[in-house]
């Protein structure tokens, strides 16, 4: 990774990545979007699929993402949103998105986005009933790393038997399983790059040990709304989430850091540690 160009908080570009701190006011509402957390049991535990974004990419170019994107219109329309949207069979797997406002054509065409994304981005066949909402983003209108907002909803997903997962050398360039643990400090070794959505995922999938463990979590509860607040201090850009001093939601509602900050050209926890990204489990 290359120095980081100084400047003002506006500036701050990693140059070998592609990632930079921008203070761009977004006046355009969140773009829909459906990321996918394949999960699989290896030999250390719990392991995530990442995978790294190409480095020309517009949205987190040369990071280490989920599968995932924003919910195309023919998404909506497809006949399997369709099914999804009229059948009283699947009327559960909808409500647990804990969305009222939501038509069930829009709720459907969520999962029917995050099917699509994780054919296409890595080769996995996914069923819409694999699907397990878990965490919804929505980026502020200070995004920090990007001129777009988006309204992503993360589901989790067992890696199906039989079945490989691997990037496209397209849109992604490399991939890999990681236990959160070991993604966390290859992440604080600069070996690769992450937005704070994928940082404070992995906090949080840190704590289970095994992907029933996970998945038995996302079914006992709907998913946290995780709507982070940014300022600046110090030429330093602070993102506050629910439970943080600063966040207008003052009930915590993931584990972790209730703040990260830019600096030291990542984004790191309010004690610059890797101790308070892992915790204890």
């Amino acid at each position: 990774m290359l120095p980081v160009v100084q400047g003002s908080v506006a500036e701050v570009i990693v140059r070998g990545e592609g990632m930079q701190i921008t203070s761009h006011i977004v006046t355009t509402p969140p773009r829909d979007a459906a990321s996918v957390v394949l999960l699989r049991d290896g030999h250390d535990g719990l392991e995530v699929f990442l995978m790294k974004r190409a480095a020309q990419s517009d949205v987190l170019g040369g990071a280490y993402v989920f599968p995932g994107g924003k919910v195309d219109q023919a998404d909506e329309q497809a006949e399997l949103a369709q099914a999804l949207a009229t059948e009283a069979a699947h009327r559960d797997l909808l409500a647990h998105l804990a969305e009222p406002g939501l038509s069930p054509q829009a709720a459907a065409s969520l999962f029917v986005a995050a099917v699509r994304e994780a054919r296409e981005e890595c080769g996995v066949a996914l069923a819409a009933t694999d699907l397990l909402p878990w965490v919804r983003w929505i980026t502020p209108r200070q995004a920090s790393l990007m001129n777009k907002r988006f309204d992503t909803r993360f589901f989790l997903a067992a890696m199906p038997e039989g079945q490989a997962a691997l990037h496209d050398d397209h849109e992604t360039t490399a991939s890999e399983w990681m236990t959160p643990r070991s993604a966390l400090q290859r992440y604080w070794a600069r070996e690769f790059d992450m937005a704070p959505p994928q940082i404070m995922s992995l906090v949080h999938l840190h704590a289970h040990c095994t992907v029933a463990d996970a998945l038995a979590e996302a079914r006992t509860r709907f998913p946290p709304t995780v709507a982070p607040e940014p300022f600046d201090h110090e030429g330093m850009r602070v993102i506050c989430y629910p439970g943080d001093e600063r966040h207008s939601h003052p009930t915590p509602v993931l584990p972790g850091p209730t703040r990260l900050m830019f600096r030291n050209r990542r984004f790191e926890p309010a004690s610059g540690t890797l101790e308070e990204l892992l915790g204890r489990r």
